[in-house]
């Protein structure tokens, strides 16, 4: 699924010349603050949402308000999600049964607005979900161990050969050396295949990591996943594949920090839904997206 992230930097060049504009202005931005959304509809694929209108505040230059819809990521760093002149929008690029916090800012030729308050949503889910049980209370000795369940949540059977699984993590210092183990699974460990990949920083290709080449630089962090696949087996509605037990280390067993990795959440000793793992089915995603 595209992403598309404005970062600080370009964040404050885009503002740049509304500032430029409003700079006589000391009582704030020229927009008033939209709205929070609301929902008005949750369906599987599609969110629909609305929010209270802005308004110029005086002078009234005239200028037609644009809505950019957004996920807050940090201090002037937010993705795009979309944008439209009224104040209602169909969002058809989020993924299903995941968690967003989305934010509504009013922009304009000569104008701006402070951002609205955030409004969290869990979207519909889709055909299938990923459950997750953290088996490591320290993240950051020699191994990543985790329990994964996929559950069918569609209304027709799930074919599991269609479903592609990907645990997204990243490699600290360059290190891309991952040996993937299945420990055990309710539906045995030889209908499940692991595939380990990176992603090298401009420049070098995308590579398999068996074994791992001289590359990136040290030092580097490269992001990258344990991708999950199934040889057989079909789902009813509402069946699980039931636990898997997964294992992972380096070649070497040296240190590997997970608490960076965008699929990491820390032990608390219960299942829990982590739409940070992604799951497609059929190539479409279904659940998960590490930039909600």
């Amino acid at each position: 699924m595209s992403a598309r992230r404005v970062t600080a930097a370009v964040a404050v060049a885009a503002l740049a010349s509304l500032l430029a504009v409003n700079a006589a202005r000391a009582d704030g931005p020229a927009i008033s603050t939209p709205g929070a959304p609301t929902v008005v509809a949750n369906e599987p694929h599609q969110l629909t949402l609305s929010w209270a209108p802005s308004a110029w505040v005086e002078p009234d230059t005239g200028q037609p308000i644009n809505y950019e819809v957004q996920v807050p990521l940090g201090p002037n760093t937010y993705r795009f999600l979309g944008a439209t002149t009224d104040t209602t929008i169909t969002l058809t690029d989020l993924a299903p049964g995941t968690t967003y916090r989305i934010a509504i800012a009013a922009r304009a030729l000569g104008g701006y607005s402070d951002t609205s308050p955030a409004t969290t949503v869990r979207t519909a889910s889709g055909r299938a979900t990923v459950s997750y049980l953290n088996l490591d209370w320290s993240p950051t000795n020699n191994q990543i161990q985790h329990l994964l369940k996929v559950t069918n949540t569609g209304t027709g059977p799930l074919d599991l050969s269609t479903v592609q699984l990907r645990y997204h993590l990243r490699f600290e210092g360059g290190n891309t050396s991952l040996v993937p183990n299945c420990d055990w699974a309710a539906l045995g460990c030889g209908r499940i295949q692991q595939t380990v990949q990176f992603f090298v920083p401009p420049g070098g290709p995308s590579v398999l990591s068996t074994p791992a080449p001289p590359y990136p630089p040290p030092g580097t962090a490269v992001p990258g996943w344990v991708e999950l696949t199934f040889t057989d087996g079909t789902l009813a509605p509402g069946q699980s594949t039931g636990p898997i037990q997964l294992r992972h280390h380096r070649h070497s067993w040296s240190t590997i920090d997970e608490r960076d990795d965008p699929s990491w959440l820390a032990a608390t000793g219960q299942w829990t839904s982590n739409d940070r793992i992604t799951l497609d089915v059929d190539g479409v995603r279904e659940f998960g997206d590490t930039y909600s």
